[in-house]
């Protein structure tokens, strides 16, 4: 009697859900990825189907009780899905809390790819250009992208990895991993939360995030968007992906856009911020206005010094640029201390030393 191993026994369960079946699909590859998260005991709690349709998930799921599905691997690429988030939500519904989901996208960056390999060179640029202004920008602009659902139902978008994930967040799941197999992104996810009515977040160029102001209440802060859209939901995975770099910005942050990197070289992602000054949420030097995952990353002595003054346009980084987390612990404890003593005569120091380093010494925050 041959004994199989346990990686053995788990690609068996996963080439007993036929994925050969699907055209296009990488039967072999993906069994391997599927094989270990699926329920080698009984394959039938996994529902393989490929839908852009919510309700076609909840019709195959429709005779079976709900502890009795585990996992759901849907291989309709999510570039073919008009309603994204519904299905997402859809999804989240019809699995437990620990339940994993499968699925696949192509991303702009391997669309990029697989068009540039294609064409001769000139005219693959040209072919590219003009896909990414219909398929991926033309889908974000309010008047244009009436159109293109009229047209084409949203069919064959192109989608950035970051809103991809950002989006499988918003709707309640974690990633456990991806992987690429041919020209597809897969992505085996877990389910943390359960999500209901989900809302659609703003695509637009400006972008409204959410920040702690003084005395710990939240308050919005307008920018200009340098990352991808639904990308505020991966801050803690993108933070546990790579830490932090040199001057407290997350490393190699596969969120920013290539427009959204020049726009924060030259500070024009924070002039909309001159509205929130004119509101009176923030001020024109303080503390940095930041979210309730990076205060969590400060000592209880800031969190609670933070409090008791506004978040500033320019901060005192600027002022000290301090290189660690721990650096800019001190720096913003620093400058507190000194604006709770002499609020006017700090904030014009903080001022002109932030301006020296921004101007005559070109500093930046990465």
């Amino acid at each position: 009697m041959v004994l199989l191993s346990e990686k053995e026994k788990l690609r068996s369960v996963a080439h007993k859900l036929d994925l050969n079946e699907f055209p296009g699909v990488p039967g072999d590859e993906l069994e391997d990825l599927l094989s270990y998260y699926l329920d080698i005991y009984n394959p039938s709690k996994t529902l393989v189907l490929s839908t852009s349709e919510g309700l076609n998930i909840t019709n195959g799921l429709k005779g079976r009780e709900a502890s009795h599905v585990q996992c759901i691997v849907n291989l309709k690429r999510i570039n073919d899905v008009r309603w994204i988030n519904k299905l997402f939500e859809v999804t989240n519904q019809n699995l437990p809390v620990g339940g994993v989901y499968v699925g696949c996208i192509e991303t702009y960056g391997l669309r990029k790819q697989r068009i540039l390999n294609k064409f001769p060179w000139g005219i693959n640029y040209a072919y590219y250009a003009i896909d990414f202004t219909v398929k991926r920008a033309f889908p974000k602009l309010p008047i244009l992208k009436k159109l293109y659902f009229l047209l084409t139902r949203g069919q064959n978008r192109s989608i950035s990895m970051a809103e991809t994930f950002g989006r499988l967040y918003y709707a309640g799941f974690e990633i456990v991993e991806h992987k690429t197999i041919g020209s597809n992104l897969y992505f085996v996810l877990k389910k943390v939360k359960h999500v209901k009515d989900l809302e659609t977040p703003t695509y637009g160029l400006l972008f409204k995030m959410k920040r702690v102001g003084k005395g710990g209440r939240f308050i919005h802060v307008y920018k200009l968007r340098s990352m991808h859209a639904y990308s505020e939901y991966l801050q803690q995975y993108v933070y546990d992906l790579n830490n932090l770099q040199e001057g407290g910005k997350i490393k190699d942050d596969f969120r920013i856009t290539t427009l959204g990197a020049y726009l924060r070289k030259t500070f024009l992602d924070e002039f909309p911020m001159i509205y929130n000054i004119l509101k009176g949420d923030i001020k024109l030097v303080g503390v940095r206005p930041i979210s309730p995952h990076y205060l969590g990353l400060y000592d209880k002595e800031l969190r609670l010094m933070r409090r008791m003054v506004k978040p500033g346009l320019a901060p005192p980084f600027y002022a000290d640029m301090p290189k660690t987390l721990e650096e800019i612990i001190e720096s913003e404890k620093r400058y507190i201390r000194s604006y709770v003593k002499a609020a006017l005569k700090t904030d014009v120091r903080y001022f002109f030393k932030a301006f020296v380093n921004i101007v005559l010494k070109k500093a930046r925050s990465n």
